[in-house]
């Protein structure tokens, strides 16, 4: 979750322009082996075992009835559209998969990406069983949207994390979905809290469990949204992604000089 429970939820860290700097660079040397690499044969992509979980998910919720044909629309039309803009308005400059934004290896952001699964999709999971086995009804219908759009979330930037899409692809789907999800979880929150004494609501334990889990979910992903996303991972992707592209324009301008 990249910012999204997927390579994307995350956390400011020291030392960034040191890593910023040595992500360009590392830009700087594959396009010197540009020729090199497009006569090797690229590997196939393969789903990740979170993908394959997160697709789980999103076939059991949609088969059962809970999605709405509006949260159905919006993921697949968010497929196309990635596909679109990573065409005309983002390609990608190199032919090998593009870095993450904060390294491979950063434990503070693997704590940072477990902890948002925990909140967004296992607590979630573990609410809409028991929803299931004690009747409540509105319970599992208020929070079926945001489990859904994350679980497609996951799978997406599964697939933003190819070496067919470029930075700017993976900033897009965490910052959409996120977007998104806030207005899911609203309703998640308006729900727990109007279903007092209302038939097929559960029992009154269930009732506090859900509001602090919609209230939680509530915090985490606005957090996540205004808090990283958009003041610091959005800026710090498009900034390696256009000095990766001036780096790339350069060498092939040096190249046609040679020739």
């Amino acid at each position: 979750m990249s910012g999204g429970v997927g390579p994307s939820g995350d956390i400011l860290l020291p030392k960034e322009e040191e890593i910023e700097q040595k992500v360009i660079e590392d830009h700087s040397a594959s396009f010197s082996k540009k020729d090199h690499n497009q006569n090797q044969k690229p590997r196939k992509a393969y789903f990740s075992f979170s993908q394959l979980n997160a697709l789980a998910v999103v076939i059991v919720l949609s088969t059962s009835g809970m999605v709405s044909i509006e949260d159905f629309t919006f993921v697949v039309f968010s497929l196309i559209y990635m596909y679109f803009i990573s065409k005309v308005a983002f390609p990608t400059h190199s032919p090998s998969a593009e870095p993450p934004v904060f390294g491979h290896k950063n434990k503070l952001l693997g704590i940072y990406v477990i902890t948002g699964a925990l909140i967004g999709i296992f607590l979630p999971i573990a609410y809409i069983f028991e929803g299931i086995l004690e009747g409540d009804q509105e319970g599992i219908k208020a929070a079926a949207p945001h489990l859904f759009l994350l679980a497609s979330q996951v799978f997406m930037e599964g697939l933003s994390f190819s070496d067919r899409f470029s930075l700017p692809i993976r900033v897009y789907v965490p910052v959409v979905y996120n977007t998104v999800r806030i207005f899911t979880i609203t309703e998640w929150l308006r729900s727990e809290i109007s279903k007092v004494d209302q038939e097929n609501s559960g029992s009154s334990r269930r009732l506090y469990v859900g509001r602090g889990l919609a209230i939680a979910n509530m915090a985490f992903w606005c957090f996540n949204l205004f808090g990283f996303l958009l003041p610091f991972y959005l800026p710090k992707a498009f900034k390696i992604y256009y000095s990766s592209a001036s780096s790339s324009s350069s060498s092939s301008s040096s190249s046609k000089v040679k020739d």
